[in-house]
């Protein structure tokens, strides 16, 4: 049984490493680029109408009142990750160059991603409710918050500002089709209950569009042939400790408030993940005449190493919740 568990969670992870590997070798572009973009968003839409219409009333307002909870995630994401960062500059430029520090330092101030996060806690069977509200309501600050950080800890002469419109995305693409699942709820709760492969299609296939949809992006702004190969390795390897250190806090810090499983769950998940989707338009911005391709490179490998490392993680939490549970 225990092989069969391992198989099924390596097939989901090498399907991350082959989407990756598609994507390096026949990036979207044009008509196609439009298509997967439109692709995405419809499946994280739908991802969201399925976690409003699971979700009962109660639930979703206990998650929306759980402060406590959120209070945790927003101080990983926008404390402990901006002091890690501060602590990694004796690395440039020797291991790493000056833009790629920057670029270090700009990974640990972005916000958390929304759908991956919830998504790995759904897979996990950690506290969805709370999930939606932390992530999301991390890329709402992050819209204000972001542009400050970068302005007192990062040197750029770039034209920042705040686009209103990000949050116009997230209420449109994420909040929007959740309010309508709680309406429809009681219309299809019946269906998805006796059927819980369509969350788990929609959950993983959503990742691995978004994971195909970075990795086009990547190779159309010819990221990878700007840089050394020792370089993209020494950036890599600091994005995994960063990670790793990350994990290790969040995993300790849920453990000695005493959260219980489903909320540690939503703990490591959302307080460990960094946003390509929210990071890349705002470098564009904030970073306007600086070499974006280098300082967005951090972002784009912490990306695809928190989506395998989680998807190792998160079968694991849910058989660990699983057998507390039984007990």
């Amino acid at each position: 049984m225990n092989l069969l568990r391992k198989a099924r969670l390596d097939s989901f992870v090498v399907g991350i490493v082959a989407v990756a590997a598609l994507a390096s070798l026949f990036p979207a572009t044009g008509v196609g680029e439009t298509i997967l973009n439109w692709a995405t968003k419809i499946a994280i839409a739908l991802l969201f109408l399925i976690y409003g219409a699971r979700l009962a009333p109660r639930e979703a307002w206990e998650g929306v009142k759980h402060w406590r909870l959120h209070s945790v995630v927003l101080a990983s994401t926008y404390l402990l990750f901006p002091l890690i960062g501060l602590a990694l500059r004796f690395l440039a430029p020797s291991v790493l160059s000056d833009d790629l520090y920057t670029g270090v330092l700009y990974l640990c101030l972005v916000p958390s991603t929304v759908q991956s996060s919830i998504a790995f806690t759904s897979i996990a069977k950690g506290n969805v409710a709370g999930a939606v509200v932390s992530a999301s309501f991390s890329n709402i600050v992050g819209v204000f918050v972001t542009p400050i950080l970068v302005i007192l800890l990062v040197h750029t002469t770039g034209d920042t500002r705040v686009d209103a419109s990000s949050i116009l995305n997230i209420v449109a693409q994420l909040l929007v089709p959740f309010l309508i699942g709680q309406l429809i709820r009681p219309l299809v709760i019946g269906w998805l209950t006796r059927n819980a492969k369509p969350t788990k299609i929609v959950d993983r296939g959503s990742i691995l569009l978004v994971v195909y949809s970075a990795f086009s992006e990547s190779m159309n702004q010819h990221v990878w042939s700007s840089i050394s190969l020792w370089r993209i390795v020494a950036v890599a390897v600091v994005c995994a400790a960063i990670l790793a250190v990350v994990l290790v806090a969040t995993t300790m810090v849920g453990k000695a408030l005493k959260f219980p499983i489903a909320d540690r769950i939503v703990i490591v998940f959302c307080g460990s993940k960094k946003s390509l989707a929210s990071g890349l338009p705002m470098a564009s911005v904030l970073f306007a005449g600086h070499p974006i391709g280098l300082i967005v490179l951090p972002l784009l490998l912490f990306h695809q190493i928190q989506l395998i490392v989680c998807a190792i993680l998160a079968p694991r939490y849910a058989r660990r919740r699983d057998e507390l549970v039984a007990t």
